[in-house]
Parts: structure tokens; sequence; C-alpha cells
């Protein structure tokens, strides 16, 4: 495995070809990415959503969520999250503002493209009827109460996870086997599965499917979420309360908690003290 300085350089050098990607490199990737995410947000909700204890429904969910980062760190994709490390490079003056944020522009939105795609898959397949029709109204809870959310929590939220998923992204350059890249994504991902926290493009996947679902009579009756509570699941909560403060959360967590941090510490160059050497008495 790298050491942790090396690591800085590898972040360093995957941020640099991150910035030089094509239009269509990076339009296929960072759809690949949210089609990854969405599969593995799906199969966590199929294998815990019937499960009463809270506790051991999160577990079930972490232990199967990560298959979505694994998937896009070994098969290679690009996610708007883990991308936030890209400020390393960025930092060490490597790639340009502009480029970056090129990256990041394009990624999130083709992210949506692909979390919507297999959402609208999933809902069109009929697999949302799983467990008479209870799987559909998991749907609807998730994504009602995720709009839900004021601004400070979904922000400090989204700061909490990315700080995990990053760190995962981090570690998983260390790594030089699948074995070694399988562990390092899936125990702190599971963790963040289990917090609860706000991932920006794992919510375009539950918000794109829980407006399918919320269409659903027998869905929204098997959500048992309150009629007031249900009227805040819409467009303007979505936007403002959650993915907005996410995604600034997301990018704080990352860009700063992660990368600038590791950047400090193994790369940033402090002015050398000046050595008092007064005279001899």
């Amino acid at each position: 495995m790298l050491k942790p300085n090396e690591i800085c350089d590898e972040a360093i050098h995957t941020g640099i070809k991150k910035a030089n990607y094509t239009l269509m490199q990076v339009v296929l990737l960072g759809v690949l990415a949210g089609a990854f995410i969405a599969l593995g947000a799906f199969a966590a909700a199929l294998s815990s959503h019937g499960v009463a204890d809270v506790g051991v429904s999160k577990l079930i969910a972490g232990a199967v969520f990560p298959v979505g980062l694994m998937l896009v760190l070994i098969c290679g994709a690009d996610l708007f999250t883990g991308n936030c490390l890209m400020v390393v490079a960025l930092v060490e003056k490597k790639i340009t503002l502009k480029g970056m944020l090129r990256n990041w522009v394009l990624v999130y939105l083709t992210n949506f493209i692909g979390a919507f795609i297999i959402a609208f898959l999933i809902y069109n397949a009929g697999l949302l009827s799983t467990n008479s029709d209870k799987l559909g109204g998991y749907a609807v809870k998730v994504a009602t109460n995720k709009a839900n959310l004021t601004f400070v929590k979904s922000l400090c939220s989204g700061i909490l996870c990315n700080i995990i998923v990053c760190l995962s992204v981090w570690g998983a350059y260390a790594a030089k086997d699948i074995a070694g890249k399988i562990a390092i994504i899936w125990f702190p991902v599971m963790a963040f599965i289990i917090g609860g926290y706000e991932h920006c493009v794992a919510n375009m996947y539950y918000f794109s499917i829980g407006m399918m679902a919320k269409m659903n009579p027998s869905f929204v009756e098997n959500s048992h979420i309150t009629p007031e509570k249900l009227a805040g699941f819409n467009m303007h909560n979505i936007i403002f309360n959650n993915m907005i403060p996410a995604t600034i959360g997301n990018i704080i967590g990352g860009s700063v908690c992660v990368g600038l941090a590791y950047w400090a510490i193994y790369k940033h160059k402090s002015a050398p003290r000046a050595v008092n050497q007064g005279s001899a008495a």
C-alpha cells in the first residue's frame, strides 16, 4: 500500500487526469457513477426496509450500500463527492480553477442523469411493489424525511457525509489490490449509511424514486407519512432544504476537511523560521 504522503501524490495525479478528460469521458463516467450509486441505494433499501429495529435496519443497509462506491472506484466512474478531492491538485497548481469547476459541474449534472435513469427503470420494472407495496412506501418515506430537513441540518449532515466518503476514496488510493480497495471502501461507507448523513448524489436517486412513488396512492399509504409532512415533499424543499445545503456540505467535507487538510500536512511549505543567533555576551 502507499504511505500517507504518497497518497497525497496519487490524489494530485488523479486530479490532473480528471481535469483533462474529454467531454465524452466526463459525461459517460458521470452517468455511470450516478447509476452505480443508485443501484447500491436501491439494494440497500430493498434489504433493510422490512426490518423494524432501526439499528439493525441501518446496519443491513450499511452493509449493502457500499457496492455503489466499490463499482465507482474499481470499475471506473466519476462521482461528484469523490471529485471534491481535485482541490488538492488545484492548490498544488497542477490544474486550473476553471478546469476543476468544469469537471464538477458536468459530473454533478451527469450523476443526476445516471441516478434518474436507474430510478426510472426500477419504478417501471414494478420493483417498488415488493413486499405488498411496502418498498414503495419506504421510498416515499425516505424522500419525504429528507425534503423536510432544515438547511442547517442538511449542511452539517453533508459535511459529515463527505468526510467519510472522501476518506474512503483517499484510502482507496493507497490500496494496490482489489481486496484492499473493497475493505477501505466498505467499512467507512457503512458508517456513513448507519449515521444517516446526506450525500447529494445518493439523494438524486432518493428524490427521483420518491417523486415517482408519490404518484402511487398505495405507496403513499404504505409510507405512513402524515399529509402535512407529505406536503413538504416538494421541489422547493428538495432544492433549498436539501440539495443545495447538502452539496455545499459535501464540498466542505471533502475538499476542506479531507483534501486541504492532507495537503497542508504533506505538501504545504511553511516559510523557514529565522534562526536567532545573538552575539555572545
